[in-house]
């Protein structure tokens, strides 16, 4: 009997003028731990006349982690947060009450051919944090845990696992690891961790009870204490996973919380451009996405 119970395929989704592979939410499972929201930019290469451009837009009860295998965004927030992000550095933003921010090639690289690829996660929040204020760290690569064990390398970009704490501040009992390989090798992480668990395999395969498992897929664990897989030389894993929220988290547009009022007035907030609860993103003032109308006439459920 296989320790995999479900298997989620990567789905194209359209980001504005980008497409990424959506892994959650889905509808056989909403989430992972508390996590919310995978999806997986790239790989991409873009041309000259390429860029991203995701202009500025609202979340509410999440925090946002960033993490890039390659190339630069450059991110904006209603704090007045302004800073590029670059591969193995994490972008860490909790919404709480209410944020804004963008997302944009840098103006260094906007004439250029240039590459994208890596994470764009949520992250939900505990529900007496919910509304909390905004807040918006940057934690650069070489402040994360990262170490060698039998030749496997590991890296805890987020969270608490392996006796190690990475700096990220997280808001609940989580982790996500990155695990790299040279050679086969057989891996066993039981002991290490807890709650829920997901496996996103980037590059080589994974073996797991005779099974064979490649990329585009998120392997859903049934049980934590059972993962033990084999990973194929030169494979990059990334493990996601925690402890679930009592509660269900609502999720509508980009908006998560365990009160549906409260995402209903975020949505009328946004809609109506009250600057009160979603300030303007300094530097990026002049464009935002606006509110898609069936989101707003959306009946509560």
């Amino acid at each position: 009997m296989s320790n995999i119970g479900l298997i989620i395929e990567e789905k194209s989704a359209d980001i504005g003028n980008f497409l990424v592979g959506r892994l959650l939410p889905f509808r056989e499972k909403r989430a992972v731990g508390p996590f919310v929201f995978i999806d997986h930019i790239g790989p991409a290469e873009l041309k000259d006349y390429q860029n991203l451009d995701v202009p500025p837009h609202p979340h509410i009860g999440l925090s946002t982690l960033t993490y890039l295998f390659e190339g630069s965004i450059f991110h904006r927030d209603s704090l007045g947060s302004a800073l590029e992000i670059k591969p193995g550095a994490v972008n860490w933003m909790t919404a709480g009450k209410g944020v804004v921010h963008s997302e944009r090639t840098p103006e260094y690289l906007r004439t250029t051919d240039k590459k994208l690829h890596g994470f764009q996660i949520w992250v939900g929040l505990p529900k007496n944090l919910e509304q909390t204020e905004p807040t918006f760290h940057h934690i650069e690569a070489q402040e994360l845990p990262a170490w060698q064990e039998n030749g496997v390398h590991y890296k805890l970009i987020a969270g608490e696992a392996f006796s190690k704490k990475s700096p990220v501040p997280v808001h609940s009992r989580l982790f996500f690891i990155e695990i790299k390989t040279e050679k086969a090798q057989k891996i066993s992480l039981g002991k290490d961790l807890y709650g829920e668990a997901a496996m996103y395999v980037l590059d080589g395969t994974v073996t797991i009870e005779d099974n064979k498992y490649g990329s585009k897929q998120l392997l859903i664990a049934k049980n934590t204490k059972l993962c033990e897989f084999e990973m194929s030389e030169d494979a990059t894993v990334y493990l996601f996973g925690g402890e679930p929220f009592d509660e269900e988290r609502f999720m509508f547009w980009n908006f998560v919380n365990s009160d549906k009022e409260i995402i209903e007035q975020a949505k009328t907030d946004w809609y109506d451009q009250n600057y009160d609860a979603f300030p303007l993103v300094a530097g990026d003032e002049n464009e935002f996405v606006p509110l898609p109308k069936a989101i707003l006439n959306q009946k509560k459920q």
